[in-house]
């Protein structure tokens, strides 16, 4: 049995660090201040170039589509950024949702 189930319906949806995004926090790694969350951008935003300082992040885009750089990716694409560089510009083509991993807290700059 899995020491954790997180339910999507139990549990709320909160503004994300850039307006358009939103986070569902599935869960909190209580030793490195890691989390896994359902992300949705909203079609036609743009999230800057950033960096994650304390985490490498892993995005899976679960549907929609997402461009960097002007590729375009859909569901089944993995990005990965590692800790401290700089990625994006990220835009939401259309509506996005993707299941994303930080390592560490999450934090940007």
């Amino acid at each position: 049995m899995f020491q954790y189930i997180a339910l999507v319906n139990d549990k709320p949806w909160i503004p994300g660090p850039y307006p358009g995004v939103e986070l569902l926090i599935l869960h909190t790694n209580e030793v490195t201040g890691g989390v896994t969350v359902l992300r949705r951008f909203k079609a036609g935003i743009t999230v800057p170039a950033h960096i994650h300082p304390q985490a490498n992040e892993s995005a899976y885009v679960l549907s929609g589509e997402w461009e960097e750089e002007g590729v375009v990716y859909t569901n089944g694409a993995l990005l990965y950024a590692p800790k401290g560089e700089l990625h994006g510009p990220h835009l939401a083509r259309t509506d996005v949702l993707s299941l994303t991993i930080f390592d560490g807290p999450l934090t940007v700059v």
